[in-house]
C-alpha cells in the first residue's frame, strides 16, 4: 500500500516526538540548580577566609544559604589567594557562577572575552595607601621615580596606582614595579627588598608594627586612586537561572541594609578583624573619616557606573586591557529594567 508522503512523515514523528517529550523531564532535572558557587578573593593573613565588606556579613549571617534552604539549593564560597587574575580563570573553565572582584579584574575579564554580566555594586571609594620602608624619604608619588614599587598586577590595586600616579603626571614607566601578590608585597616591604607597596590595610597593620611608614593615601589625592568593587555574574548563569539571580540580589539586600547603618561600624570592624587576623585598630584607623552608608551602597547609580567606565577608560590608556567597552552594555538587562 502506498501511503501518502506526508502520512508517512506522521508515522514515523509522532513516536519520535512522543520519545522527546518523554525526556524533558529529565533534561530538566538535568539543568536543575544545586548550588551556586562564589568566587572571592582571599584577603585574610590567617587562617580564616575573609573578603570584607558585604562577603564577610552575608557569610556570618548565612544570609545566601537560608535563602535557599528551602530549595534544598548548596552555596559554595570559594576564596582565592591568587584574586582576580585566578578568579578570571575560573569563571573561563565554568568552574563559578558569581564573583566578588575590584573593579580592575572584572574589567579584564570582560575585555578578554569572558561573558560576564554586572549584578551590583559591592565597595566604593576604597581607600588605599602608599607604603614605604621607614627612613627612605619617600613622602610622595614623585619621590618614587626610580625605586623598587610592589603591585600586584591584574587587581584592582594596580588600577588604583595607575590612577594615583596619573594624577600627578606619571605612569609605572616611572618605577621599577615588581609584581608581587599581597601577602608577598608586604612581606617583601618588612624585610627592606623594596622601596615601597601600593596596597591597602595589610600596609596599615605594617605601620603598626613599626615596619612601614604611610606618607599618602587615595583620601590624599583627592580620591584619586580609590577602588570600586562589584558582583559579576558568568552569563550562562544568568540567562540560565534568572530567577535564582534575582533572588540572591534580594537576599544581598539584608546584608547591604545592615552594613550601611552607621551604628554598626564598630561590630563590621569587629568582624573583619576577625575574619582577617588583622587587629582592630587597623580597621577603625582605616575607617575613621569615612561612613559605611558612603562605601557599601548595592546599586549601579549613574556616579558608581560613571566611575567604572573612567576605570575602563584608564586600563585602556594604560595598556591593561586592549579592548575597551561601554559599561552601560555591561548591565544585566533585567536588573536595569528592575532598577537594581
Amino acid at each position: 500500500m502506498n501511503l501518502p508522503f506526508k502520512r508517512v512523515i506522521s508515522l514515523f514523528a509522532a513516536p519520535a516526538l512522543a520519545g522527546l517529550l518523554g525526556c524533558l523531564p529529565l533534561l530538566a532535572q538535568a539543568d536543575e540548580l544545586k548550588e551556586i558557587r562564589i568566587a572571592v578573593p582571599d584577603l585574610s593573613a590567617g587562617t580564616q577566609h575573609s573578603g570584607g565588606g558585604v562577603v564577610d556579613v552575608l557569610r556570618q549571617q548565612q544570609i545566601f544559604e537560608k535563602a535557599f534552604a528551602d530549595q534544598g539549593i548548596k552555596i559554595h564560597w570559594n576564596f582565592f589567594k591568587g584574586a582576580g587574575p585566578v578568579i578570571n580563570e575560573a569563571f573561563a573553565n565554568g568552574q563559578v557562577d558569581l564573583a566578588y572582584l575590584g573593579d580592575l579584574a572584572a574589567i579584564i575579564g570582560k575585555s578578554n572575552g569572558l561573558d560576564t554580566r554586572l549584578l551590583s555594586a559591592s565597595a566604593r571609594g576604597v581607600k588605599h595607601y602608599l607604603g614605604v620602608v621607614p627612613g627612605s624619604g619617600i613622602k610622595t608619588l614623585e619621590d618614587l621615580k626610580g625605586k623598587r614599587v610592589a603591585v600586584f598586577r591584574g587587581t584592582a590595586t594596580q588600577l588604583s596606582f595607575d590612577a594615583a600616579l596619573a594624577s600627578r603626571g606619571l605612569s609605572e614607566k616611572d618605577l621599577k614595579v615588581v609584581n608581587l601578590d599581597f601577602n608577598a608585597a608586604v612581606a617583601a616591604l618588612a624585610a627592606k627588598q623594596i622601596d615601597a607597596s601600593w596596597g591597602s590595610t595589610g600596609l596599615s597593620a605594617l605601620r603598626s608594627k613599626g615596619l612601614a611608614e604611610l606618607p599618602l593615601s587615595t583620601k590624599d589625592l583627592g580620591g584619586a586612586g580609590s577602588v570600586q568593587s562589584v558582583l559579576v555574574g558568568a552569563g550562562k548563569f544568568v540567562d540560565e537561572h534568572p530567577e535564582a539571580v534575582a533572588k540572591l540580589l534580594k537576599a544581598q539586600q539584608q546584608a547591604v541594609e545592615w552594613l550601611t547603618q552607621d551604628s554598626n561600624k564598630e561590630a563590621y570592624i569587629q568582624l573583619v578583624s576577625g575574619l582577617a587576623s588583622y587587629p582592630p585598630v587597623i580597621l577603625q584607623d582605616d575607617l575613621k573619616d569615612q561612613r559605611l552608608s558612603e562605601i557599601f551602597p548595592s546599586t549601579l547609580d549613574p556616579v558608581f557606573l560613571g566611575k567604572l567606565q573612567d576605570s575602563v577608560d584608564l586600563a585602556a590608556k594604560e595598556r591593561l586591557i586592549r579592548k575597551p567597552f561601554k559599561v552601560d552594555a555591561w548591565v544585566a538587562p533585567q536588573l536595569a529594567a528592575a532598577g537594581l
